[in-house]
């Protein structure tokens, strides 16, 4: 069985151009994203679980920053009425919308924070959304940040990665069910009747049969985070590459 081929929404799509636009917009995020969230004092032995305290605010303000950059993405201003709204435990986690109790979509976007100096060295969410669900213009996008000087400061962030959520999720099943060696039942079960922009009391994610691991839906222990990532990690924060800091961290661990 052949691996799935990325997809994108046709060219001759009426929001084409601003899906592409939109894409140029989340490239450009880290040159304009700003914070005001100032982080001192804190251990060093404590800098590994900030995702976890910060990883929402960095999501919020990644959402504001794409606001700020309307001219990027809709540069002849044929979308203003549109907007990048957040919602909350529903997928997509990120909308492109019209007002907000409408239901104009233009698309939508997973969007996830990465603290590079994770102990995991790696994204470690999971992506168990069925394909059914994702619109041929939703993207999952990843968004690493660090502080600005590495053990305290503002958060900046980096080259995001960017990938269609549709593509993702038909690529996460078959890497499950023929690519990842395995003893275990591979069989995955799919909702039925699924489609995109799913309300928040649907049932939209693929359930593997056998998964005592929890793995699954992990996109970056899939191959096709793994270049993006290895290019991340040798970025140099301070003049040291991040993996060396996750290393260094590593060591004093509790």
């Amino acid at each position: 069985m052949p691996p799935p081929d990325p997809s994108q929404p046709a060219d001759a799509w009426e929001h084409y151009s601003i899906y592409r636009r939109v894409i140029d917009a989340i490239y450009a995020v880290p040159a304009h994203f700003t914070s005001r969230t100032a982080i001192e004092g804190i251990a060093a032995t404590d800098l590994q679980t900030l995702n976890t305290v910060l990883g929402a605010t960095i999501e919020e303000q990644v959402v504001a920053t794409l606001n700020r950059m309307r001219a990027v993405w809709d540069p002849n201003e044929d979308y203003q009425r549109f907007f990048f709204q957040r919602q909350a435990q529903v997928f997509p986690d990120v909308l492109l919308k019209a007002d907000r109790n409408g239901q104009e979509i233009v698309l939508g976007i997973e969007l996830k924070g990465w603290y590079l100096l994770s102990k995991e060295q790696m994204p470690n969410f999971r992506f168990q959304v069925t394909a059914g669900a994702c619109a041929d213009a939703d993207l999952i996008v990843v968004v690493p940040w660090a502080l600005s000087n590495v053990l305290s400061g503002v958060p900046v962030t980096y080259k995001p990665f960017v990938t269609q959520a549709k593509y993702a999720a038909e690529y996460r099943n078959y890497w499950w069910a023929n690519v990842r060696q395995t003893k275990t039942d591979t069989r995955i079960t799919v909702p039925e009747g699924i489609n995109p922009y799913p309300a928040k009391s649907d049932h939209v994610a693929d359930r593997p049969v056998s998964d005592s691991g929890g793995n699954f839906g992990r996109l970056a222990r899939m191959g096709i985070m793994d270049g993006y990532i290895s290019e991340l990690l040798d970025l140099p924060l301070a003049g040291i590459p991040a993996r060396g800091w996750i290393g260094f961290l590593k060591q004093f661990e509790q």
